[in-house]
């Protein structure tokens, strides 16, 4: 309540519903704010409700003569919202692994590496939004044996992740999916195991060996790299041909320094380089490796790879908006905002 106090402001109490005990959760949350605070709640909001509002009574009524602060809105459930996700993120449709004979004929199947440690999981919600694509988890080599993509997310500890796709055999069955011409790519943390080896002088992040699809050696510093980046992609070819000559803006979030080993053949090329003209992604036969997040959040690229259109972010937040403002009375939240 810090901040609204700071700023003299009239508070809502929102309770997840959806977790149950929400009448209890906002009566005690209620009962213990000091009595300066308590002051400042308007109202009481119930978001992520199933079902229909009208089955909630008497539980409003008895919280407001408790309290003597009413329920003033009910927020249905919302799945398909949009909005990028932390990284637990994936949904209940794209929660399971892919079987053979997943989706519809023409579907794109897009299986995510999902290590115990990974991270920076909104650049892929616009893939799980795309029609024609088929978007899930890969935590066993069964996982990996159906997809047409396979895809290496960031990671907050890449060696461990590395050691945790051995232990599950995930690295064989990405090695097998590369080797029948499939497509892989790898981002930022799933680029550094893409390559050769994986050195920490440091003592950051740990010392490994990676998967030896790009020829790549990857040295963790200390200090952390944090930059947005104005990618480009030079001249790719095979199964990434669409992404010739692309640009997005993306950034770079890293402690690995990444560069070709002076021993790379000339099937290796730099696919991507930064505004600096830095080399900050590599591609051999269908395998792409890039050290810049935001790939998919660009609408050119989705456009490119799928003839999608990318839904962009103030669009989603101002769908948002609407389905909450169309729950509170008519004008309720603007008087509160004007302060009457």
């Amino acid at each position: 309540m810090r901040t609204g106090r700071e700023a003299s402001a009239k508070c809502l109490l929102v309770t997840d519903i959806d977790r149950g005990g929400a009448f209890a959760h906002l009566y005690g949350t209620h009962q213990l704010l000091p009595a300066a605070e308590r002051a400042m709640i308007r109202g009481f909001v119930l978001n992520r409700f199933r079902g229909d509002a009208r089955l909630l009574s008497p539980g409003p009524e008895e919280l407001e003569r408790l309290t003597g602060v009413p329920t003033v809105a009910v927020i249905p459930m919302w799945r398909d919202h949009g909005l990028p996700e932390e990284d637990g993120w994936f949904d209940d449709e794209t929660r399971g692994e892919l079987e053979d004979g997943d989706g519809a004929e023409g579907t794109l199947r897009v299986a995510v590496v999902g290590f115990p440690r990974i991270s920076n999981l909104d650049e892929l919600q616009p893939l799980g939004r795309c029609p024609g694509v088929r978007l899930s988890w890969a935590r066993t080599a069964r996982a990996v044996e159906s997809a047409d993509w396979v895809i290496l997310p960031g990671s907050k500890h890449t060696s461990s992740d590395l050691a945790w796709l051995r232990a599950v055999g995930l690295d064989r069955a990405i090695l097998r999916h590369a080797a029948r011409g499939g497509r892989v790519l790898g981002i930022c943390g799933g680029l550094q195991m893409l390559g050769e080896t994986l050195e920490d002088p440091a003592g950051v992040d740990g010392d490994a060996r990676g998967l030896a699809l790009l020829p790549l050696r990857t040295t963790f510093e200390r200090a952390k790299l944090l930059r947005p980046a104005r990618a480009q992609f030079g001249a790719t070819s095979g199964g990434w041909a669409a992404l010739a000559n692309a640009a997005f803006d993306g950034y770079e979030i890293r402690h690995g320094r990444t560069a070709l080993l002076e021993a790379a053949g000339g099937d290796t090329l730099v696919a991507l380089r930064n505004q600096a003209g830095e080399p900050i992604g590599w591609q051999r036969h269908d395998v792409l490796g890039l050290c810049a997040h935001g790939l998919f959040e660009s609408a050119a690229v989705m456009t490119r790879l799928f003839g999608a259109r990318h839904r962009p972010l103030d669009d989603v937040f101002d769908g948002l908006a609407d389905h909450v403002d169309g729950r509170f009375p008519p004008g309720f939240l603007l008087a509160l905002g004007q302060g009457l």
